[in-house]
């Protein structure tokens, strides 16, 4: 038996059934470009949480995560203190408040340069032009910068308050918006800036 279906409307067929994928190619390859980028970040460093030494391949890279510590450190430290929370800082990474003798030690896991380094992934393997792309990544590098200070700072007042809330704000609650903030720079850039205009 021959098939009699008319070409146009195989292709009409053809393109409504993989028209429905259209919406989430977007959110595919972000998502694709993350895991990727995770795994890559996992399988290449190593100790970049709360070890002494951070390596890629065996090499060491210390140098940043530990200059990234103690600034991320001394500038938390000085905002608390600016609203009045009164900390100190302690051997170059601790943030302690004296008055209820806690505090919070930061780590090479807190300078944000792993979520800096997917935020550039995603941005320089997804579509756009990289016109756009020198101007964009650095901005959302300075997004991510300021939210990790401010999410360090409030890690540290709820510790200081309500010392057994740390893991879920600090490990779940905090984490995932600091994701989610990454996710709406990409929604941004995926709805403003990635489309390439075409001239007539």
């Amino acid at each position: 038996m021959n098939n009699t279906q008319p070409l146009e409307e195989k292709e009409q067929h053809e393109d409504g059934f993989f028209g429905k994928f259209d919406h989430y190619k977007g959110i595919i390859y972000f998502a694709v470009i993350l895991i990727v980028a995770h795994f890559l970040w996992k399988f290449l460093i190593t100790g970049d949480e709360s070890d002494t030494m951070v390596t890629l391949l065996g090499i060491d890279i210390s140098a940043p995560f530990r200059f990234m510590v103690r600034h991320i450190a001394l500038v938390c430290n000085k905002v608390i203190n600016f609203f009045g929370f009164g900390s100190i800082l302690r051997y170059g990474n601790n943030i302690w408040f004296p008055d209820v003798q806690t505090g919070i030690r930061i780590v090479w896991g807190c300078t944000a340069i792993k979520q800096s380094y997917i935020f550039i992934c995603i941005i320089a393997f997804y579509r756009g032009s990289w016109k756009n792309k020198l101007w964009y990544v650095p901005a959302g590098l300075i997004v991510i910068y300021l939210f990790n200070i401010l999410r360090i700072c409030i890690i540290a007042i709820v510790t200081k308050y309500y010392h057994e809330w740390f893991y879920f704000t600090h490990e779940i609650f905090l984490k995932l918006v600091f994701y989610f903030v990454i996710f709406m720079m990409w929604v941004l850039w995926e709805e403003k800036f990635s489309k390439i205009k075409k001239i007539n």
